[in-house]
């Protein structure tokens, strides 16, 4: 009988080491859709969106599979789940009268708060009928060890359509592959790490020069990466405390046009720009209700880590996790807006000379094959660490519009994780000429659920006042001999 499993990355293994009881690692995501031929007076045709999902599973295989773990060596693998229902992962649930968005966030709120079931598959779709402009809402839970912001995109290709068009056809039958028992699964990880070794032995000496070459680039990237403060804590702010289990998520939305107007205006990137608005809303946040003045501001090195995509072209279409992380400290104490773009732009600029997406992609690579004992200890020391404040991550998505059975798409607004000590992530993803953020936000630590989302806009409608920072000028020195 032939067995099949798959090896969970070290970098896919780290989000289930850093989960605890008060930090969920699931992302997610609150989709939006307005009123199509799917919807009517008697509600959402659950049937024809539950056919829809259904009958696409084959294309994105890992939503079948659950977690099971090599014995002795307790690394995770993928095995198909030969118990996998497609309705306890779908749920269809229904917003009370009058359906408004304020009710719809604290249900995303609630939902987010309860972490998945390891013994199943990692996510969790809920289709929420009822809402006042007689659309429906998509809210989607996947554990991070399955998915990153990218391949997230590729597994939107799945699900949606790009017209009102669609086919329903009937679910190819699916029988779930043999899963290896335990000690079939520890022997094969040992012949695989016997094997691999010897491959590595035999093409060594031939590769020397350009592995030699390549990991000294690497070495140089990983070094950059390692002094941009990965192994120093930052500052605690009223946004860093302890973080309970309970979550409130919030958003907002952007024209891509106002964005790209200021990214224009000052020889800037749309990144560039999110992030100094980010930074302004951060500055405002705390400045308000006397959180913090002006000066313990300056004293603050307020760092955020910006997952960057390491995705090449042959993974398109593959779920796990091919992402680095940024390091970058947010300007929160420059009260010019305008000056805020100007060091955010600097600051990303060196981050690509030096490849720091690289390096923390190489640190990452120089960790496989270690024991996963010590991949988790790692993993929870950096989160204990908090050597940033927060997460903040920028996925462009695509600029035409897109539909779920037959109903068009108005809004994603994504979901990020929090880490240990962090009260807010913020999430953007732009999607057919809008930008859409999400706030996930620890209750424990945030009271104003909607005061980030304020801050966000002002810090827009700040830049769109602004002129570009000029440089100083240089003052003349007198000329030789005079007095």
């Amino acid at each position: 009988m032939t067995v099949h499993y798959d090896r969970l990355s070290n970098l896919d293994a780290s989000f289930l080491a850093l989960e605890t009881r008060t930090t969920h690692m699931h992302v997610g995501a609150v989709a939006i859709f307005g009123p199509g031929p799917s919807v009517s007076d008697q509600g959402v045709a659950i049937n024809t969106i539950r056919t829809l999902i259904s009958s696409r599973l084959g294309s994105i295989p890992r939503y079948r599979q659950r977690l099971a773990m090599v014995p002795i060596e307790g690394h995770p693998v993928w095995v198909d789940d030969e118990h996998f229902h497609l309705d306890y992962h779908m749920r269809h649930i229904a917003l009370p009268h009058p359906g408004s968005v304020e009710q719809l966030k604290q249900l995303t709120g609630r939902l987010m708060s309860q972490q998945l079931d390891r013994s199943k598959p990692l996510w969790e779709l809920y289709v929420v009928e009822g809402l006042a402009d007689g659309g429906f809402a998509i809210i989607l839970k996947i554990h991070h060890c399955m998915v990153d912001g990218v391949s997230g995109i590729d597994l939107m290709a799945v699900l949606l359509d790009t017209s009102p068009k669609f086919e329903l056809t009937d679910p190819k039958p699916w029988t779930p592959r043999p899963a290896p028992n335990g000690t079939e699964l520890a022997v094969r990880e040992i012949s695989r790490s016997i094997s691999a070794l010897l491959a590595g032995a035999r093409h060594f000496p031939s590769a020397i020069p350009t592995l030699a070459a390549e990991w000294s680039h690497r070495l140089r990237a990983a070094s950059a990466s390692l002094s941009s403060g990965w192994l120093t804590p930052t500052g605690r702010t009223p946004l860093n405390g302890n973080v309970g289990p309970a979550r409130a998520f919030d958003w907002l939305q952007f024209e891509l046009d106002d964005v790209k107007a200021i990214k224009n205006l000052h020889g800037a990137t749309v990144n560039d720009v999110m992030l100094a608005i980010v930074a302004g809303a951060v500055r405002t946040y705390l400045l308000d209700g006397s959180r913090m003045n002006e000066t313990e501001l300056a004293g603050i090195d307020f760092r955020i880590m910006a997952p960057v995509s390491v995705r090449s072209s042959e993974d398109g279409g593959t779920l796990g996790n091919k992402v680095a992380m940024w390091l970058m400290a947010l300007p929160i104490a420059e009260p010019d807006p305008a000056k805020r773009v100007a060091i955010v732009k600097c600051q990303t600029r060196s981050l690509k000379e030096t490849d720091q997406a690289l390096g923390a992609a190489t640190l990452v690579d120089v960790s496989t094959g270690a024991p996963a004992t010590l991949v988790s200890l790692a993993a929870r020391l950096a989160g204990m660490a908090r050597p940033f404040n927060m997460t903040v991550t920028n996925v462009p998505g695509p600029q035409f519009p897109l539909y779920l059975a037959g109903s068009p798409m108005v809004a994603t607004y994504p979901l990020v994780p929090l880490w240990q000590s962090h009260g807010a992530g913020i999430a953007i993803f732009s999607l057919n000429g809008m930008v859409n953020i999400g706030i996930n936000m620890s209750r424990d630590l945030i009271e104003d659920h909607a005061l980030l989302a304020r801050c966000l806009k002002g810090a827009l409608e700040e830049l769109m006042d602004t002129e570009p920072a000029r440089p100083k000028k240089a003052k003349k020195r007198p000329p030789m001999g005079s007095t």
